[in-house]
């Protein structure tokens, strides 16, 4: 690895924080985050020593930065990331439109970029979820993530710098405190929201059965799958899971086993007509592109998860 700076916009939240932390603290990068404080927390930061700035991720003097070639890789995270924000116009500005831009200035300066897709862009389309089947998104997040994968396609010919999207499935693991602090939502991994209730011996509700599948990916293997795009000589689209979908009775068992509790679920009507039933990252791609595997198991990434709330650590954490 050079020693030219590494850019990361949303780099105060859950995932950029971890990979800022990783990259400074693993590898010795000169890292410089960009964030707008709307989603992310300064609280990720107090132990990651970098610049860091408050701005747009197209603000426009950072959009002349990149043109300039001030930057090795763009790790492009900033977005929207709830899902239950209906406001269309909204999100395809802040997570397409400023993407876009991003993209025109790294070709002036044919800089490497590394971007978040989202496994939203499959929406209830049957599992395996795969590269370029199935992409039918059922709300305007996923929809702004698929118009992003569709930008980033049409320059693959022009840009001389590989450009990576990179489709996370569910991702849990230290560093998304906030995401359950802010302005009274609750975006953070069901694994966390979970862990608290247990915690205040309040009962873990599910949206009836529990029998929802879904891939949970451990922070840890999606920070390795980024730091490993840095170094990859193709561009594409890559799912970042586990590879292996589990139910949401499943993450009940594992904090049953890691907290030596037993919990009996209390079970609801999902009243969200666009919920996802069933995603599995289908890897093929990315073993392409990346010549990535995940690490983590479910049973292991609670586990690990744990033992790092249970002493009060918020995170982000190093990837080892």
């Amino acid at each position: 690895m050079t020693k030219k700076q590494i850019l990361i916009t949303g780099g105060a939240g859950f995932i950029g924080s971890n990979l800022a932390a990783t990259f400074i603290k693993k590898h010795g990068r000169d890292i410089v985050i960009v964030d707008d404080f709307s989603s992310g927390d300064w609280k990720n930061l107090i132990h990651v020593d970098c610049e860091v700035r408050a701005a747009d991720c197209d603000d426009a003097a950072l959009l002349q930065e990149i043109a300039g070639g001030r930057y090795e890789a763009v790790y492009h995270e900033a977005a929207i990331t709830d899902t239950t924000v209906m406001n269309q116009r909204l999100m395809i500005e802040v997570n397409t439109n400023a993407f876009a831009k991003i993209l025109e200035a790294a070709h002036q300066s044919e800089t490497r970029v590394i971007y978040a897709s989202s496994a939203g862009t499959y929406g209830n389309s049957a599992a395996p979820n795969a590269i370029g089947v199935g992409e039918d998104p059922e709300n305007i997040y996923g929809f702004s993530k698929l118009l992003m994968d569709r930008i980033a396609s049409r320059w693959y010919g022009k840009h001389s710098a590989p450009i990576i999207g990179l489709r996370y499935f569910n991702v849990y693991g230290c560093g998304e405190h906030h995401k359950n602090e802010r302005d009274g939502t609750k975006t953070a991994s069901m694994i966390l929201q979970w862990y608290e209730k247990a915690k205040a011996g309040k009962p873990l509700r599910l949206f009836k059965y529990g029998e929802q599948m879904r891939d949970f990916v451990y922070i840890q293997d999606v920070v390795d799958a980024n730091i490993t795009a840095l170094t990859s000589t193709q561009s594409g689209v890559c799912n970042v899971g586990s590879g292996q979908a589990r139910a949401y009775n499943d993450i009940v068992d594992c904090l049953g086993k890691s907290l030596n509790q037993n919990f009996t679920p209390e079970y609801f009507d999902n009243p969200f007509p666009f919920f996802q039933m069933h995603t599995e990252a289908d890897l093929s791609e990315t073993s392409r592109i990346l010549n990535w595997q995940p690490q983590w198991s479910l049973e292991a990434g609670i586990e690990d998860y744990i033992q790092q709330l249970e002493t009060g650590f918020r995170g982000p954490q190093v990837s080892v």
